[in-house]
């Protein structure tokens, strides 16, 4: 009795690693990202148009996160591609990296946003 309480246990353990084990990175911060890397997905800056037109990383297309038909745009994107997200500072990227993620795209944050880049990249 005792060997299959152990046995469980280590199953149960296993199962709780496995999907840690093969997570994967879900966010890199823009400052370390690579042109290589972009070129393979889509840009999106999630700013509104506003702050878009205020400057904005080469190549990126604007979908407003605060756009009452943001999935609906993001739906007309390939799902194969990754997805590369960014806003100001990271907050809006990472709820929309958040529900796209759990739609099924493959979607990466870069967290500290256009101020970290443009701080980088004067």
């Amino acid at each position: 009795m005792n060997e299959i309480r152990v046995i469980k246990i280590w199953v149960l353990a296993a199962l709780l690693w496995l999907p840690l084990g093969c997570a994967q990175q879900k966010s890199k911060p823009i400052t370390e990202v690579s042109q290589e890397e972009l070129a393979g997905g889509i840009l999106i800056d999630v700013r509104t148009p506003e702050e878009y037109g205020r400057g904005h990383l080469e190549g990126a297309l604007n979908v407003d996160w605060f756009r009452a038909d943001f999935l609906s745009v993001i739906d007309t994107l390939p799902k194969d591609n990754t997805l590369y997200l960014y806003c100001k500072k990271g907050g809006r990227s990472a709820k929309a990296t958040h529900l796209l993620d759990s739609l099924g795209y493959r979607v990466i944050d870069l967290p500290g946003g256009y101020d970290a880049w443009h701080k980088a990249n004067p």
